[in-house]
């Protein structure tokens, strides 16, 4: 099979770009021919033009262009779209459809419906954009970048092409990473068969332990929709206990009065596995809609159990009472319960059935069935 992907990079690389080359690099391990085309956000200086940069997220004839020579030169029978935003932009669904070429797009933010692609401003959750053909609310409350003009370009690339239908007229299929994300989808107008739920999956197996030290394990940015203040809140109402909570990841730490928080920032992700792989639990008490969860796939994956937060995908991935435990997103006190719980009982059955369900669900094998079937559906 001859595959061209194109991808937009973030200017710091996340789980989106990961996610990305893990599928590229599948299909080659694979015997397929892939052929990438992507650009960078940090070619955008401040030099560049707002009006320029507005009417090139809406219809980039570069990118139009470049991939319609692409697709002569691979004989590319399928395009797959990563990501396409802000500097790549829906124009090469035209390019791959004037070629005969069919298009899958890979839907792991909610950009399609939201300017600011996360449903979450001002430290709660927004849906006021959601189903509406030209987000204006996201416009009044500067939700991209803080900057209405920013936001009105984003929200203009959005009117126009849901004006003109262009995610059923010119995608073939949507390949969402959740049911939640495939809902929200179809509340935007996305036609349901077109869409597809294939979870992220890990490239490689990073191994296991089940000789589990005594901490609970936090690994994520230190911002507001993480609900890293909900989780320091929730360990300084626990009764004294000798358990450590260990936070890894980039950014301020809420203050806290307790003596048993160990901050050790960002960490390779060699060394973010170790710690995964004995630690009683992880904790992942976001308060948006996390459209999947991959540091869940990655803590099963390690053996270790989950304490998650309701929220968008993480209760399709987490079976509270089996591999992990859920609770509702900022609610302090039930998270305090629900590491009590974890820390006064042997969870080693827990972290079995964990890695028992990354076997199960999240191999690269597995994944790699469900995308060529996808593709195949589609040529």
């Amino acid at each position: 099979m001859r595959i061209l992907t194109a991808h937009n990079l973030y200017q710091v690389r996340g789980g989106e770009d990961e996610s990305r080359l893990v599928e590229e690099n599948l299909m080659k391990q694979n015997g397929h021919d892939v052929m990438s085309f992507e650009v960078n956000n940090n070619t955008i200086d401040s030099n560049s033009s707002k009006l320029s940069l507005a009417l090139n997220s809406i219809w980039s004839n570069s990118s139009y262009k470049e991939i319609k020579r692409l697709i002569k030169l691979q004989g590319s029978e399928i395009l797959h779209v990563q990501n396409f935003f802000p500097l790549i932009s829906p124009s090469i669904y035209y390019a791959a459809s004037s070629l005969k070429v069919p298009v899958v797009q890979s839907i792991r933010n909610y950009r399609l419906m939201c300017p600011n692609a996360l449903l979450f401003r001002d430290g709660h959750i927004c849906t006021e954009c959601l189903g509406k053909n030209t987000p204006i609310n996201g416009i009044i409350h500067k939700c991209y970048r803080g900057s209405r003009s920013a936001t009105a370009a984003v929200s203009t690339m959005l009117a126009v092409h849901n004006s003109i239908d262009t995610w059923n007229r010119k995608v073939n299929a949507f390949i969402a990473i959740s049911r939640f994300v495939k809902e929200k989808l179809v509340t935007q107008g996305v036609h349901e068969n077109k869409i597809f739920i294939k979870p992220n999956c890990l490239l490689t197996d990073p191994g296991y332990s089940y000789d589990k030290k005594d901490y609970i394990l936090y690994v994520g940015r230190l911002s507001q929709e993480k609900g890293i203040a909900t989780l320091v809140k929730a360990w300084n109402l626990l009764k004294s206990t000798t358990t450590k909570l260990v936070v890894i990841g980039e950014g301020s730490m809420p203050s806290s009065k307790s003596h048993t928080i160990e901050f050790l920032g960002k960490l390779s992700l060699s060394e973010t596995y170790r710690y995964m792989s004995e630690a009683k639990a992880l904790i992942v008490p976001s308060e948006w809609h996390e459209p999947f969860g991959r540091v869940v796939v990655e803590a099963f994956a390690n053996g270790t159990p989950v304490i998650g937060s309701q929220m968008g995908g993480i209760p399709e991935l987490i079976s509270s009472g089996r591999n992990g435990l859920l609770f509702e997103a900022g609610n302090a006190e039930q998270l305090a319960n629900k590491i009590e719980i974890l820390i006064s009982k042997d969870s080693s059955e827990m972290a079995e059935e964990a890695r028992r369900e990354f076997l199960l669900k999240y191999t690269p094998e597995q994944n790699y069935v469900q995308l060529k079937q996808i593709y195949e559906s589609v040529i």
